[in-house]
C-alpha cells in the first residue's frame, strides 16, 4: 500500500509489516496502526510511523544495541494480549526524544517499552511500574 506521510513523503510499506496496538501508545489512543521504518539496514534509529496520521511519526531505538541491563518483566495481561507464543519473536523498542539543536541530549523513555509481536503483527506500549526505570535516560553520559 502506499502510504503518505509528512516526514517521509510517499512511501510503499507492506500491508503485513503494519502492526496493530491492542494496547494503544500513551495520549495516542485512538491511532492503532502503526509501521517500523528503517532509514536504512544499519541504522540505529528506527522509525514508528502512524498509518493514520500521516504527520505522527516517532523515533524508537532498541535498546538491546547499545549493550546495557534492561529487563522487563510483561504483566500476563500484557502477554496475552499480545499472543505471545515465543519469545523469540518479540522486539522490544524504545521511544527517543532527540533535541533538534543538541542531538547529545538524546533520551530514551526506557519506562514505557514498546513490545511487538513479530508472528501476529500486534503491538503494545507498557508502562513498567515500580521497574525504577526512567522517561528520560540520557543516551549519552557526557552531554
Amino acid at each position: 500500500m502506499n502510504l503518505n506521510t509528512v516526514r517521509f513523503g510517499e512511501i510503499v510499506v507492506d500491508e503485513g509489516r503494519i502492526f496493530d496496538f491492542v494496547l494503544p501508545m500513551i495520549g495516542f489512543d485512538k491511532l492503532t496502526k502503526f509501521v517500523i521504518i528503517e532509514p536504512n539496514k544499519d541504522a540505529l534509529f528506527k522509525w514508528l510511523q502512524s498509518v493514520e496520521d500521516p504527520s505522527l511519526a516517532f523515533p524508537i531505538i532498541s535498546v538491546a544495541s547499545l549493550n546495557f541491563d534492561y529487563t522487563i518483566d510483561l504483566p500476563d495481561a500484557v502477554a496475552e494480549a499480545l499472543a505471545i507464543s515465543n519469545l523469540e519473536s518479540l522486539l522490544v523498542m524504545n521511544i527517543t526524544s532527540i533535541p533538534q539543536d543538541n542531538p547529545r541530549g538524546t533520551t530514551i523513555n526506557l519506562l514505557a517499552p514498546l513490545i511487538f509481536n513479530l508472528d501476529t503483527q500486534k503491538a503494545a506500549q507498557v508502562v513498567l511500574s515500580g521497574s525504577g526505570y526512567d522517561i528520560c535516560y540520557p543516551m549519552f553520559k557526557d552531554n
